[in-house]
């Protein structure tokens, strides 16, 4: 029987070492196809590169594994993949991540890792956005590699209607401090950013921005930021209709239709 084909890639870059988590969920199920930003592409969300070339490069190849890295944006390298790598070949999962930070709330619209799962399922493939909750480079990924290795199976196997795209976030802690899996909605709320500002050696102003996110509806216990804050797995599935239906009849009311 033919392996599944599982798509990687993330928003920390080609080094990361939630990358290799990522990686190492994924080929316990099927051959791997990694393509990751050379660098850093955080908060980039769903921005492509238009007026710059990109360039393709093989960092590493084994059997049932390959790793590209692309000097462009995450959903860059999932067009990449898709339009050109992998171009004519059934892709079974998209995978990105495993994320150093947290994408739950708000955050989904400014993450790259969600920018890359979402835009992995337009093109009809399951595609799951994975996050722990530690942004340290030297994170412990082992609870998150033994969720994400339970979410990824029942994935495969789940035989879900697609389009499915998953927003899955890890409290940090040790596997036995977990408390389980809850599927949810996403919290609502804000970010407050702040800008520092500071001034170079030639006195010219720079900023830093900085910011904490604002929830809500804190006593909400139906939401990830709820499941999150007591110890659970958070599990958001994510869609791209972002039409206010709520809306549509008093609008359709001030606004009639004319002939």
């Amino acid at each position: 029987m033919t392996k599944p084909l599982i798509f990687i890639t993330n928003d920390d870059g080609v080094n990361a070492r939630g990358l290799q988590s990522a990686i190492r969920i994924a080929r316990k199920f099927g051959d791997v196809v990694v393509v990751a930003p050379e660098q850093s592409q955080s908060g980039k969300s769903h921005a492509i590169t238009m007026y710059s070339p990109l360039f393709l490069r093989k960092v590493r190849q084994e059997q049932g594994l390959e790793v590209y890295a692309l000097n462009g944006t995450p959903v860059d390298c999932v067009k990449m993949a898709f339009d050109h790598l992998l171009l004519g070949r059934h892709v079974d999962l998209v995978i990105s991540g495993i994320n150093h930070g947290a994408n739950s709330a708000i955050s989904v619209l400014y993450s790259g890792t969600m920018g890359a799962a979402i835009e992995g399922s337009f093109y009809g493939s399951p595609s799951v956005g994975l996050s722990l909750l530690d942004h340290d480079d030297n994170a412990d990924f082992a609870a998150a590699e033994v969720y994400g290795t339970q979410i990824i199976e029942r994935v495969l196997t789940g035989g879900f209607p697609t389009p499915l795209c998953l927003n899955v976030n890890v409290p940090v802690g040790t596997l036995e401090s977990l408390r389980g899996i809850r599927v949810c909605r996403q919290n609502k709320g804000y970010w407050k950013e702040e800008f520092f500002c500071r001034r170079d050696p030639r006195d010219k102003e720079y900023f830093w921005l900085t910011g904490a996110f604002c929830n809500a509806e804190p006593e909400a216990t139906d939401t990830d930021e709820w499941a999150l804050s007591h110890g659970y797995v958070s599990i958001v599935p994510v869609q791209v209709d972002m039409t206010d239906y709520s809306r549509m009849g008093v609008l359709q009311e001030a606004f009639p239709p004319q002939e």
